[in-house]
């Protein structure tokens, strides 16, 4: 897979985190092709959530090189490394993170305050929002209620709808239906794929649930990406 097909790729990647001898990431070669749909399936204290700081750039390899649209991370100071995350991933986590007492408008437009490229994909930035939160399932009225007044599985729309809004290259979900049971799930992650295809964007989920396996293009397992994985975390 070459520099015109892949939206992510780690090469010779070496991460330990200081101070913890007993952990480390050796990742010779993990790539994503453009569009794809993939999900990265290891149990808990495999390496997931490092390699996902790895991909975000919030922790930077040892050695190796972590390339996301065509730029190595590495090469980035960090204040530039955060302005490139907000601009080419849209992040979904395990948690939501939504801002609680903000409308569910103002988290999904939240995004678009520090990124200026994504800014400029999106025409009409509320109306935009909104088409998401309907495509996505909330109702019409939940768009400017306060994010805390939702229910789960609705919060985890909102937070669906922040990542993809002005269309980056690279979704990262974290764990996003841990909470959910399994028709909800399929649901959600239909609805999820449904967007990312229309924006063309690159969709990677980490989970522990080999269930979800049928509803993505490929699936990988963590112990096939790492040399080692010896975690603590």
């Amino acid at each position: 897979m070459d520099s015109d097909t892949s939206i992510l790729s780690l090469s010779g990647v070496r991460y330990h985190w200081p101070g913890r001898a007993s952990f480390g990431l050796d990742i010779p070669d993990f790539q994503l092709a453009r569009s794809e749909s993939v999900l990265l399936l290891g149990e808990s204290g495999s390496g997931k959530s490092t390699l996902l700081s790895l991909i975000c750039g919030t922790i930077t390899a040892d050695q190796g090189t972590v390339t996301v649209a065509g730029r190595d991370i590495a090469s980035l100071t960090a204040g530039k490394r955060d302005r490139f995350r907000a601009e080419h991933i849209g992040l979904i986590f395990q948690q939501f993170n939504l801002l609680p007492y903000a409308s569910v408008l103002d988290n999904i437009l939240l995004p678009l305050r520090f990124a200026p490229l994504r800014r400029g994909r999106v025409a009409s930035p509320r109306d935009t929002a909104r088409r998401l939160c309907l495509d996505l399932g909330l109702p019409e009225d939940a768009i400017l209620a306060q994010a805390g007044t939702l229910s789960v599985g609705q919060q985890q729309r909102v937070a669906a709808a922040r990542a993809l809004i002005g269309a980056p290259p690279l979704i990262v979900a974290d764990e996003p239906t841990s909470a959910l049971d399994a028709a909800t799930q399929a649901t959600f992650l239909d609805l999820l794929f449904a967007q990312a295809r229309a924006s063309g964007s690159t969709l990677l989920m980490v989970s522990h649930d080999a269930r979800l396996n049928v509803h993505f293009d490929r699936v990988v397992q963590m112990s096939d990406v790492t040399q080692s994985a010896k975690a603590t975390l």
